[in-house]
């Protein structure tokens, strides 16, 4: 009896071990609200920066699976595409490569009263390129050279440049890949580059060191987020973000919707001329229905 009582308590405390030893996690309420909360300020930055027609670029950076993307969209969720665009740039054209190498972000930088945020940047250069072979030595060095005098020119030129890098564990990026393999709407992330990018950890490792040493400039210094635990990145980065650029609430005030006016000489076209999407969830009875089936994809053609 005092053997197995014994062995419930060495079992008890290992588990009171293991649980203290676990990171803290938000808890998913309080995380809600408070990315609510920021949200809201964003929103209000958004007015701010239109009002006094800043320019600002938000560069986001990090290993594959970091959590760049989630982070940019809690960002936007609730802003205008128009005043905060996301740029997201392909491989580059045939045309593009021969061209000057920051020639083909240029035009993505913001007008007056915009925020844009860079979703992968010019430092491609420094990273995927330089490790895979993408391109020369030459270019690289180059690239080194260059890329600081850029960005003092972006900010002497009056642009608010932000620059953030997502750093995460070997375990925890492994684990993010892993997931992705076995969920259908998170497989198309995954990419054979990303996979090489996994055997070659030491290589990113390095490069990346190599390009906060050329570019964490005092005009434009590199921000790191710690992203393992994805919903602490998110509000770390968002605050922080929010941080960095002082405003005002210059939101409108509540407007009052003017009542229809009435036309009686005008008569509407017969509804039954227009061709409508077909109701599958009008009724409690229809859903239970169209759940029951199977989704039916376009015909094929022959």
């Amino acid at each position: 009896m005092d053997t197995k009582e014994n062995v419930n308590a060495s079992e008890k405390n290992e588990n009171k071990k293991k649980k203290k030893d676990k990171p803290y996690k938000i808890p998913t309420p309080l995380y809600e609200k408070e990315l609510l909360k920021l949200q809201v300020e964003l929103v209000k930055l958004q007015e701010w920066i239109k009002y006094k027609k800043l320019r600002v670029v938000v560069v986001f950076e990090g290993r594959d699976a970091a959590g760049k993307g989630g982070v940019i969209k809690r960002i936007t969720q609730y802003l205008s595409p128009r005043v905060c665009p996301v740029v997201a740039l392909y491989t580059p054209t045939e045309r593009e490569k021969t061209q000057w190498y920051f020639q083909r972000y240029v035009p993505h930088l913001p007008a007056a009263g915009e925020m844009t945020l860079f979703d992968r940047s010019w430092y491609n250069r420094a990273g995927v390129e330089r490790v895979m072979g993408f391109c020369s030595d030459e270019e690289y060095h180059e690239f080194m050279r260059s890329c600081p005098e850029f960005e003092r020119m972006l900010v002497r030129s009056g642009i608010i440049l932000i620059k953030y890098w997502f750093s995460v564990s070997d375990e925890e990026q492994e684990r993010r890949f892993t997931n992705r393999l076995t969920d259908p709407l998170k497989r198309w992330k995954l990419s054979p580059m990303d996979l090489e990018s996994r055997s070659r950890w030491m290589e990113y490792s390095k490069a990346k060191d190599a390009m906060f040493a050329y570019t964490d400039i005092k005009q434009a210094p590199w921000y790191v987020v710690n992203a393992d635990i994805k919903k602490h990145a998110r509000l770390n980065c968002i605050r922080h973000l929010l941080s960095l650029i002082p405003y005002e609430d210059v939101t409108p005030e509540n407007i009052t919707l003017p009542k229809l006016k009435q036309d009686t000489g005008y008569v509407r076209p017969p509804i039954h001329e227009q061709t409508f999407v077909p109701e599958y969830y009008s009724s409690a009875e229809q859903t239970s229905a169209t759940m029951g089936t199977k989704f039916k994809h376009g015909q094929k053609k022959d």
